[in-house]
């Protein structure tokens, strides 16, 4: 049952994941970036706290609470909002291919909290950079460095924060993911705020309708998912995503979006994949 569940986490996590960088790509179109994270974590977050509550589920300890702010802010504000406002001039499938560095930092940070990685784990992030290192190749990189930058310490970010929190007091079940996305939504607002965007007006549907999409798929159903999987899994393996949602996230920007597809994107993008099939082999054993 175990094996099963986390098997459908992850299979969640990989293919709405990778769908969402699109989404994003979408949304911040005519939603300032830092805004648009805002309205989709308060509605998440807010609206799974209504719903657990109403349930009965207790509300979590004030140290859980505390715990979960701080996660909630390295992932989904550093990382989540890093990567959206990013996107803003760089394109969705690109964004996804440079997150594959994730696992890297996850192993060595999970090393530091006294985890040591096996080989074929080494092996595997070691074709994730040079992965990384083919996308480089990218001309668009070259126009914006400062987004590169940025999604590159988005990753460092996400990725210690999801070694760190098997460290700490979390809440238990959904709560964790719903008091996450609850105060993350509250600081990305204050953020956006402070930067100075203005607040969305004469939105067109394709935008309301990607961040409704992100909403419910990418925050209800696949951050919970991603949850799940960090309490079952090597952080490696619960890593893995990176690996797997850049394919998606290339394919559906150039069926729907009509972004450019270059060689580096292709053959990093083989590179990637070969190196989850040795973070999962690694797992298994």
């Amino acid at each position: 049952m175990l094996r099963s569940r986390l098997l459908l986490g992850l299979a969640t996590i990989y293919l709405v994941w990778g769908s969402t960088y699109l989404g994003i790509r979408i949304a911040v179109a005519e939603i300032p970036p830092l805004t648009m994270a805002a309205f989709r974590f308060l509605v998440a977050g807010g609206g799974m706290l209504l719903w657990l509550r109403w349930r009965g589920t207790p509300w979590p300890s004030w140290r859980q609470v505390r715990s979960a702010v701080a996660i909630g802010s390295l992932m989904l504000v550093v990382g989540n909002g890093g990567v959206s406002v990013a996107e803003v001039a760089v394109p969705s499938g690109l964004t996804a291919l440079l997150l594959a560095v994730a696992p890297l930092f996850a192993v060595l940070f999970a090393w530091a909290f006294g985890s040591p990685p096996h080989r074929a784990e080494w092996l595997g992030v070691g074709l994730g950079l040079v992965g990384v290192a083919l996308l480089q190749q990218d001309t668009r990189l070259a126009g914006s460095p400062w987004a590169f930058g940025l999604i590159l310490a988005a990753s460092l970010s996400w990725s210690f924060a999801a070694v760190w929190q098997k460290k700490l007091d979390m809440p238990s079940g959904a709560m964790s993911a719903a008091v996450q996305m609850s105060s993350a939504g509250v600081i990305l607002l204050l953020l956006g705020r402070l930067r100075g965007e203005p607040w969305p007006h004469d939105v067109h549907w394709h935008s309301w309708a990607a961040l409704a999409y992100l909403i419910v798929f990418g925050s209800l159903v696949a951050y919970n998912a991603f949850v799940y999987v960090l309490a079952h899994a090597r952080p490696a393996l619960a890593s893995s995503y990176a690996y797997v949602n850049p394919p998606v996230a290339v394919l559906l920007g150039w069926l729907l979006a009509g972004e450019h597809l270059s060689w580096p994107m292709l053959a990093g993008m083989g590179v990637v994949l070969a190196g989850v099939i040795l973070l999962a082999v690694a797992h298994r054993r």
